[in-house]
């Protein structure tokens, strides 16, 4: 049954803040929250600018018709005392109509353009032109930023006896507006906040099952756990996308679950070829090949610990007479009696190797004084001298060895093995079945 790990189901918002803040910023939630609050926004904005000047617009409008209400109410009343030439009367009614704060100006004039009566606010200054006022045959109006400015015909019974001009400030209804602005501005800045938040937070929701496929894919992108496996929240684009990665985390887990079979099998095969390139195949020991790479390794270490090196390089005696006496079956079965008995005398960090046919060599790291050696030496050849039995008959054989040592006779591995053979040759010429030092051989001869 396959392992298989889920990411746990956890509330988006605290998925945000155990995230680092430069992951956080470089998601994809941060993103689009950042993108959609942008848009809404910049549609705020506009909107807001929209219709802050249609509402000046209105505004202005508006109050252009309550002027023309007011200044007509006001012509009506002025068109008799005009006709009259009642100026008093005319200035009284006048002085009634200025107790509004934004009015600036107040001119009536007569058909022909002659003054008749006027007001002004303190510091103001007359703009009208009398061309103009001539020209009123309607009431009309004109506005900017600052002022209004209103024309309206004085009549009696139909006949236009005169002109009343009207100039109001703007200022009050700027500042209404201005606050209303203020206002809506708050309001908007509140809204924008709100819709930050919930932006954020649905976004989250809606972006979770990505959010937490990514951080599935990270995860076994580190680990390379491929039993992992991502939860299908909602079955739509999101959740077909994840079933399709947990089919790749199936396939993958299935490959790599092969593939470390293979190399677990090829492992194994080249332990098992390793083996065999460095055993003897009749007596088990290692060979020659290992023998090389060991007497390197085992003169390294001396080297680096300062400690002493002896090899024994042993030559079986009588071990032709055998084979030809009692065949090549019997001369495998002393090699590998003779094998075993020596392995027998040895300590666990002595190496015996069969470098082939009846040749042996015996390394031996840190053995100590040289008497120690010699006793070595007579325990080997004792063990070997003694019969075997070959289908009941009694087999001789004997050992010659050959001893070198590090660093006093050789101070490299082609030396060593060299002084050991040599040593061996002076002992074969002593009578065989004995030993020889290479140190006491080159210093007395054979």
């Amino acid at each position: 049954m396959q392992a298989k790990s889920k990411l746990s189901s956890m509330p988006a918002g605290d998925a945000s803040r155990d995230a680092p803040a430069s992951r956080h910023s470089a998601s994809l939630v941060a993103r689009l929250t950042r993108w959609n609050l942008a848009v809404l926004v910049s549609t705020l904005l506009l909107c807001f600018g929209l219709i802050a000047t249609a509402g000046w617009f209105s505004a202005q409008e508006r109050q252009a018709r309550l002027s023309h209400a007011s200044a007509q109410v006001l012509a009506n009343s002025l068109a008799p005392m005009l006709v009259f030439e009642d100026r008093d009367s005319a200035l009284a009614e006048l002085q009634s109509f200025i107790r509004r704060d934004d009015v600036l100006e107040l001119q009536l004039l007569l058909a022909n353009g002659k003054l008749f009566a006027a007001w002004e606010a303190p510091g103001q200054h007359s703009d009208l032109l009398v061309s103009q006022a001539i020209q009123v045959s309607e009431a009309r109006h004109e506005a900017d930023a600052q002022q209004l400015r209103v024309w309206i015909p004085v009549q009696l019974r139909g006949e236009r006896v005169g002109v009343l001009y009207l100039r109001e400030s703007l200022q009050a209804l700027r500042q209404q507006l201005q606050q209303a602005i203020i206002v809506a501005a708050l309001m908007m800045a509140v809204a924008i906040l709100v819709a930050f938040h919930a932006l954020r937070y649905v976004q989250r929701r809606a972006l979770w099952p990505l959010v937490e496929l990514s951080r599935l894919a990270e995860q076994v992108a580190a680990d390379q756990n491929y039993g992992r496996r991502a939860r299908v929240h909602h079955p739509d684009e999101v959740g077909r996308l994840t079933e399709r990665f947990n089919q790749l985390l199936r396939r993958a887990e299935a490959w790599q679950a092969e593939l470390n079979r293979q190399l677990r099998e090829e492992q194994a095969a080249g332990q098992q070829y390793q083996r065999l390139a460095h055993e003897d195949a009749l007596t088990k020991l290692p060979n020659r090949l290992y023998f090389q790479s060991a007497l390197q390794h085992a003169l390294a270490h001396s080297r680096e610990h300062g400690e002493s090196l002896s090899l024994m390089f042993i030559d079986l005696d009588n071990f032709k007479l055998v084979n030809d006496g009692h065949g090549h079956e019997a001369g495998d079965v002393v090699l590998s009696e003779v094998s075993r008995r020596m392995s027998s005398v040895l300590r666990s960090s002595d190496v015996l190797c069969r470098l082939g046919g009846d040749e042996f060599a015996l390394i031996l790291p840190g053995l100590g004084p040289q008497g120690v050696v010699t006793t070595l030496a007579q325990r080997v050849i004792a063990v070997v001298r003694d019969p075997i039995l070959i289908k009941g008959q009694p087999v001789q054989v004997g050992a010659t060895i050959g001893v070198a040592s590090f660093p006093d006779d050789a101070v490299d591995d082609a030396g060593l093995l060299g002084q050991a053979d040599a040593a061996m040759y002076a002992a074969k010429r002593a009578g065989k079945n004995t030993y020889r030092q290479a140190g006491k051989v080159n210093r007395h001869g054979a």
